[in-house]
């Protein structure tokens, strides 16, 4: 192995490196918290549309049941969320509480 072949081994060792911890210490957290962010929409417009899936009625279930088959897939991840997390607030609270 020539010296000029260490060194691009070394250089692409190093970006390698280098993109990774960019990747896990500034790109990475902000993707999170976008895709928190999107879910935290996506659940409360479920919960807008349907909210007779947790007892609360609505009016508007009506029209909105309309949508179910176009939501289906993300209906039921959705409503396990849902059970899942003690509220809204205590989702919103862990952002800013570390």
């Amino acid at each position: 192995m020539t010296l000029a072949d260490r060194i691009e081994e070394f250089r692409r060792v190093l970006d390698e490196w280098l993109r990774g911890l960019y990747h896990g210490m500034i790109s990475h957290p902000a993707y999170e918290k976008i895709e928190q962010e999107a879910e935290d929409i996506e659940d409360t417009f479920m919960l807008a549309c349907f909210p007779d899936a947790f007892g609360i009625p609505s009016p508007v279930s009506y029209y909105t049941a309309e949508l179910l088959p176009y939501l289906e897939d993300e209906f039921e991840a959705w409503e396990r969320r849902m059970w899942d997390r003690g509220s809204l607030l205590e989702r919103k609270g862990e952002q800013y509480h570390f």
